[in-house]
């Protein structure tokens, strides 16, 4: 079924002299049925938590400048899964034509390379296409009032 803007309607409906009031009223009642139509076409929205993956190829962290990437899954899942899927999401890209010409072989390639959709597949949403850096903090404030805040 084609779609009509409801402009086109209205002016239809104008031009062949139909009564005001019953040209607002067939366009109130299109209006509803349009609304009611995406309500029912749409599915809820996932509820997301956010996962930063972290680069660490040598497993020391004390005293490295880290780079990583932002990822969010569904928020029930273990953040644990985020690399899991990541793979698997770089698995079906290399299977593709495109995929097969340019294979991704990290997780960094899989991040800024992988399409969105084989992404989303997989229930892993790619944040930061480049690696960010990871920043260090001890997770507190100092009480020194002096420094002029």
């Amino acid at each position: 079924m084609p779609k009509v803007d409801i402009e086109l309607v209205k002016l239809v409906l104008q031009r062949n002299e139909v009564d005001v009031r019953k040209v607002a009223q067939i366009l109130d009642d299109i209006q509803v049925e349009v609304n009611s139509q995406v309500d029912e076409d749409k599915p809820p929205p996932v509820k997301k938590q956010f996962v930063m993956m972290v680069s660490d190829p040598q497993g020391v962290l004390e005293g490295k400048d880290l780079t990583g990437w932002v990822l969010q899954i569904p928020e029930e899942d273990s953040p644990y899964q985020a690399e899991e899927r990541l793979i698997k999401s770089a698995y079906e890209y290399n299977m593709t034509k495109k995929g097969q010409r340019m294979p991704v072989k990290s997780i960094g390639e899989a991040c800024e390379f992988a399409p969105a959709r084989t992404l989303k597949e997989q229930n892993v949403w790619v944040k930061t296409k480049e690696p960010i850096l990871l920043v260090k903090t001890n997770n507190k404030i100092p009480e020194d009032t002096s420094s002029g805040l």
